[in-house]
Order: structure tokens, then C-alpha cells, then sequence
């Protein structure tokens, strides 16, 4: 049980984080922040906070566990914000999806306190931003990665362990860098493909029409296409070169599967669909990542 979660950013993770946290007995009491004055009035008149702080700084004030849940360009500048009342007692989390350059800047900037920081990567969202979409069930049943550094304290991460664990998550824990890389495979370059792959056909002059046609698996294949801008350009930036990396390799690929098109080579072409219709077919969500 904590005594207070400081809780910088109110939107979609951060409220949910807070409902859960409410929900499971975990915390006692709530003090939010977010750059927008009527998103941390309206946490607090939804309940998710219970007490709107005026700025970063105050809702670490008396915190004992403090999440950040801003976007990952935002980290090192709320790391500054709020480094003044960060005390050996206090377990920082953030929910960001690249760990990385979360992790440089927390070495940083927190210097000793930095063994007090568990980065955190929830692989969970929705297409949807926003502190009115907060939902107490969005970690439930999902995969959280903690990507502890050397310098990380055992205690402070056996909270943050405990802690996903109670709200009914499946804690994985990898290095930064094998974070990045995996995640550049598996959620950073579908992101990058969805939204090319959108503005391909809407950018043609018959686009809207083509669109129109479009079936369920138009609609799943794109979904996350609608993924907040924001939030997608920090994340496509700060894993820079594992997403490029991982690009010319679809890249790559894609070429290969052309090449069998335009030759007309039906062998080949129904070999690589095979092999990827079986991959696909035993892939389980959240099996057994290696560290």
C-alpha cells in the first residue's frame, strides 16, 4: 500500500493507472498534474485524482511512488521539474514506449536517486487520448516491461514488481536496449507502416473511394493507424535506429515478395505466404521473451 501517487500526467495511461491503483487497495491518496489545467480539473471530478497539484514539482510533494505518463520527449524536462523532492524513498515509474532514451535521461538528471527510477513500458493503449477514456481494466491481463539499469535498487524494484503484479499484470524484465530493439520490430514499425500505408491510398486521387471499399481486415490491419500524432512522432523519433534498422529489413522483404509478383514465380510466392500464414499462426501474445 502507498501513502500518495504522484501522478504527472492525466491523461489515458496515467488516469487508468490511478483508477487501477484506487480500484486494487494499492494507494491511499492521488495528487495529479498535467500541463492543461482542465485535464487535471476534470481527473479530479472523474475521480481518477483526488487533489489537483499546480504544478509537477507539488504533486511529487509527499509522494512515496510517482509515475510519469507524459510522452517520451517530455521525460527529461519533468524529470528536472520535479528532481528537488525526489527522495530515496520514492519508486519512479513511467509508462513510456521507448526505454532507452527515458533511462539517459533519468542518469542524467536524477543523479543518485536514479536507482529509485524503474522504467516501465505497459504494452497496452488505446486509439483513443484522453483522461475521459480512463479505464481501471486497461493493464489487466496485460505484459508490463521493466527495464531495470545496474543502478536500480533491488527494493525499489521488487515494488514495482509487486505493484503490476497487483493490478493483475505479467511483468517481463529486459535491458533497455533489448527493449528498443524488440519494439522496433513488433509495435514501432506496424505504427510506421499503418500510417504510410493510410496516407498511400488516401494521397491517390481516387483515395476516398478506394477507402470506402475497404472490409474488416482493412479496418484491423489499419487500426492503429488512428493512434494519437503526438505520441507516435516522439516515439518513431527517439527509437530512431532500431526502427530503421528494422525498416530496411521489411524493406527488404517486401522487394523479395515483388520480385516473385513481377516474375510471376507462384512457387516462391506461396512459400514466403506459407511461411509467414504458420508463423503467425503459432505466435502467442506475450510468450516467454528472452531478456
Amino acid at each position: 500500500m502507498f501513502e500518495q501517487l504522484g501522478l504527472i500526467g492525466c491523461g489515458l495511461m496515467g488516469g487508468s493507472f490511478a483508477l487501477a491503483m484506487k480500484r486494487a487497495g494499492l494507494v491511499k491518496r492521488v495528487v495529479g498534474y498535467s500541463k492543461s489545467p482542465s485535464t487535471t480539473e476534470r481527473a479530479r471530478q472523474m475521480g481518477v485524482i483526488d487533489v489537483e497539484a499546480p504544478s509537477a514539482l507539488l504533486a511529487v510533494s509527499g509522494a512515496d511512488i510517482v509515475l510519469l505518463a507524459v510522452p517520451v520527449s517530455a521525460t527529461e524536462a519533468t524529470l528536472k521539474a520535479i528532481k528537488h523532492l525526489v527522495t530515496a524513498n520514492t519508486l519512479i515509474m513511467d509508462v513510456g514506449s521507448t526505454k532507452r532514451d527515458v533511462v539517459d535521461a533519468a542518469r542524467r538528471v536524477l543523479g543518485v536517486h536514479v536507482a529509485t527510477f524503474v522504467p516501465a513500458h505497459p504494452v497496452t493503449g488505446k486509439e483513443v487520448s484522453g483522461v475521459e477514456h480512463a479505464d481501471p481494466d486497461l493493464y489487466a491481463g496485460k505484459q508490463v516491461i521493466l527495464t531495470p539499469i545496474e543502478r536500480t535498487l533491488t527494493a525499489k524494484l521488487k515494488q514495482a514488481v509487486d505493484l503490476w503484479t497487483g493490478l493483475g499484470c505479467k511483468v517481463v524484465q529486459m535491458s533497455p536496449d533489448s527493449h528498443d530493439a524488440a519494439f522496433a520490430s513488433v509495435s514501432h514499425l506496424p505504427h510506421l507502416i499503418a500510417f504510410a500505408l493510410i496516407n498511400g491510398i488516401a494521397g491517390q486521387p481516387h483515395g476516398k473511394d478506394f477507402l470506402s471499399l475497404a472490409g474488416p481486415g482493412f479496418r484491423d490491419f489499419t487500426r492503429i493507424a488512428a493512434s494519437d500524432p503526438k505520441v507516435w512522432r516522439d516515439i518513431l523519433l527517439a527509437n530512431r535506429e532500431e526502427l530503421l534498422s528494422q525498416s530496411r529489413i521489411f524493406q527488404d522483404t517486401l522487394q523479395a515478395m515483388e520480385r516473385m509478383i513481377q516474375s510471376g514465380n507462384a512457387d516462391a510466392l506461396e512459400n514466403v505466404i506459407h511461411q509467414a500464414s504458420t508463423a503467425r499462426a503459432h505466435w502467442r501474445m506475450g510468450a516467454n521473451p528472452k531478456k
